[in-house]
């Protein structure tokens, strides 16, 4: 957050536009490089007044420059013993001292070095309204954020604990995903965690709840991902971060039980509603839990939470009615302003960033679908007949947001189905005629395999994975040949046609290994006596389609199968009933 101030360009500064820096142009370097010598040898020594000038357009002193650099910090000593303490307060064209300029690099020796010399630096602002230490939490320079923290005082004008100031520093320290420092804020400094801003409206939990990436349920894991985060120390840092903000959130909630209570639900409502529409369930929990008051309160437009949670398809805080009592009916009656329910909001198409997290177009569709018939089970029978303002039922609303992604669903099937369909039916004619060109010949007598007559196990395992390959890529020619012949209705893209489409590439999958085997058993048969050496490198050759295929085919099988015949992502998640 932004303090707002004056960045106005002063008189005095429009006249330094008119200046010629050119003669200190080897003070500027001088300063950024450090080269002390140069510096005192050219200017300093001939004149001490040099040390304080203005030197670019900018408006920059040397110190200024100096501190930018972060390897210069012997220069930014012996030139602060140069300076009067005043002169360490001149500002840049952007009202920044030379305090704001090392808070942004993070030059925390610099910032010592400025401050044991004038500490009232501290408490000035920058053009817009910032202190120092605001500036080192908006650029994430944590280091010199805690040594700023250390030295700055409650009981000054301007300090970072108290009023606008306060909450702006609390607001850019969350932001930053500083929450340990947060939270010894909050813990020094209860009274930050109350104040509001934004005519009172927002405090620092509805900032909180616009933060996506700090929260666990917001983490966009594949499900393989989630079972990895439950179990390795991997990444504990994540884990660790996830754990910190929600003791922040939990102790901002509570804070709120010591404010006016008219104050206290205005905070708590604003909250809720945009911790809904950002999915972030932990905190519609904690809200609903410690303020069960607010929890169907209703954002401008008439949209309660469940109705933001539908609308940007957050199955998480919808899950939440799984855990209530039967006053989940409040929600599941609940229309807005423009008699919008439930089934409107999912028949409107869903926001890009989450249709895209779920692969290709066809499994977007049942996706959506899945969306639209939970929340027809969960609405009342006769919601799914109204209509709204606009005199849409859910249902028309439905076929006409989603007609064009209906129509890349088919066309994405379509082209799977095709691609897959050449290559079973490769895989077909080659196993096939296998069958018949068996290794070693057949006797000209009886016309038996001559292998087989030996008795030799390698032709039996040839045989049988032969005959597995062709049955399974015939099976899976077949099911993708009724993926191009279907009629692509939009109930179809729910159940009909993921199946088809796994139940396909999965035989492809056991036709392509068995194929494979098949091949290098018909390898050994022939150059087992001769050339063993030559079967080695031919069998590890003859895994790479099948790695090439779990590389690049078995992702999608796994979304597809996991995504038909996986637990899905409406359900009861816990065991504790609340609300």
């Amino acid at each position: 957050m932004e303090t707002s101030g004056s960045g106005d360009e002063s008189p005095a500064a429009a006249q330094e536009t008119s200046r010629d820096f050119s003669k200190y142009l080897p003070l500027y370097n001088a300063a950024l490089s450090g080269d002390w010598e140069t510096a005192h040898t050219l200017f300093f020594e001939k004149n001490r007044d040099e040390a304080e000038a203005i030197i670019c357009l900018d408006r920059e002193t040397a110190l200024h420059v100096a501190v930018q650099s972060g390897r210069a910090n012997g220069f930014v000593r012996k030139l602060v013993g140069l300076m009067s303490p005043q002169a360490l307060a001149l500002r840049n064209s952007r009202g920044q001292t030379a305090l704001h300029e090392a808070a942004k690099v993070g030059n925390t020796e610099a910032a010592m070095t400025m401050l044991q010399k004038y500490p009232p630096l501290l408490y000035m602002l920058c053009g817009r309204g910032r202190l120092a230490v605001t500036t080192a939490a908006l650029y994430s320079q944590k280091d010199t954020l805690n040594y700023l923290l250390s030295v700055s005082k409650p009981d000054v004008e301007n300090s970072p604990f108290q009023g606008k100031l306060g909450i702006a520093l609390l607001v850019e320290v969350i932001g930053c995903e500083f929450f340990d420092v947060a939270l010894d804020l909050v813990d020094k400094y209860p009274d930050l965690a109350r104040l509001g801003w934004d005519n009172g409206h927002r405090c620092a939990l509805s900032f909180m709840a616009e933060m996506e990436s700090a929260f666990p349920s917001r983490e966009s894991f594949r499900w393989w991902e989630k079972f990895i985060y439950r179990l390795t120390k991997g990444i504990k840092d994540k884990k660790e971060m996830h754990l910190q903000a929600l003791e922040l959130a939990k102790y901002l909630c509570r804070e709120m039980k010591f404010l006016p209570e008219k104050v206290a639900i205005i905070m708590l409502k604003d909250s809720m509603l945009r911790a809904a529409e950002h999915g972030i369930c932990e905190i519609v929990q904690m809200i609903m839990d410690m303020y069960p008051v607010v929890t169907t309160s209703v954002d401008s437009t008439g949209k309660n939470i469940m109705h933001l949670a539908a609308i940007n398809r957050f199955e998480n805080v919808f899950n939440l009615t799984y855990d209530m009592s039967d006053r989940k009916h409040l929600f599941s009656n609940g229309v807005d302003f423009e008699n919008n329910n439930l089934m409107h909001m999912c028949a409107r198409l869903a926001p890009p960033h989450k249709l895209n997290l779920v692969p290709g177009a066809a499994l977007q569709m049942q996706r959506e679908l899945q969306w639209f018939n939970e929340m027809e089970r969960f609405v009342p029978p006769s919601r799914g007949k109204w209509g709204n303002n606009n005199s849409r039922t859910p249902k028309q609303l439905f076929t006409e947001q989603h007609e064009k992604l209906k129509a890349e669903g088919e066309r994405w099937m379509k082209d799977t189905a095709t691609a897959c369909s050449i290559a079973t039916a490769l895989i077909s004619t080659v196993v096939f005629a296998a069958a018949f060109t068996v290794p070693g010949g057949v006797s000209s007598e009886t016309g038996d395999p001559i292998f087989f007559k030996l008795k030799i196990p390698s032709f039996v395992l040839f045989v049988v994975t032969n005959a597995v390959s062709l049955f399974t890529s015939i099976t899976s020619l077949m099911m993708f040949l009724s993926i191009l012949t279907s009629r692509y209705a939009e109930q179809d893209f729910l159940h009909v046609l993921p199946k088809r489409l796994s139940f396909g590439l999965l035989t492809l999958f056991i036709s392509i290994t068995f194929m494979l085997v098949a091949f290098s058993s018909a390898l050994y048969l022939v150059f087992r006596q001769k050339k063993l050496w030559f079967i080695i490198p031919m069998a590890a050759f003859g895994s790479m389609p099948v790695a090439s295929f779990v590389l690049l085919q078995f992702p999608l099988l796994v979304d597809v199968v996991y995504s038909t015949y996986g637990p899905g992502i409406f359900g009861k998640k816990t065991n504790r009933l609340f609300f």
